[in-house]
């Protein structure tokens, strides 16, 4: 075995444990971390790859993201709710209005950037019936 493998096996592993934590604790994104870690497995592990994709809560999402790109409609809301709490946590427990400013503008930009991607496969297909875009991809 290879330096890279255990390397990219390592960080699939930790973008794993990351993507649990986020299904725990608010405020954690899940779904990043679950993309970095099939990517990870990808360049270490058949065997983690796979088993990543066929992962009961991980594999659907997983699939519908690598696919065709979609975001579901339940979790950009849970996105939204959750950062609406860190932006809020993080005024009210500094008091600082840069922090929360600059945090929020971030977020929105996220946010617009999650809700521009199709949210069901009927949804896509309807897009891409129609000859138009699928998000940011044609």
């Amino acid at each position: 075995m290879n330096i890279k493998k255990i390397f990219w096996g390592a960080l699939g592993f930790v973008c794993l444990g990351c993507a649990y934590v986020g299904v725990i604790v608010p405020g954690i994104p899940w779904s990043i971390f679950v993309v970095m870690a099939a990517y990870c497995f990808a360049k270490s592990s058949q065997r983690m790859h796979d088993w990543i994709y066929n992962h009961k809560l991980f594999g659907p999402f997983l699939t519908n993201w690598t696919t065709k790109r979609i975001f579901p409609y339940k979790l950009k809301w849970v996105m939204l709710v959750t950062m609406a709490t860190t932006v809020a946590f993080t005024y009210f427990s500094t008091g600082n209005e840069k922090a929360a400013l600059y945090t929020g503008t971030f977020m929105i930009l996220v946010a617009i950037w999650a809700w521009r991607y199709p949210d069901s496969e009927a949804e896509w297909q309807r897009r891409v019936d129609a000859g138009k875009r699928v998000a940011w991809l044609k």
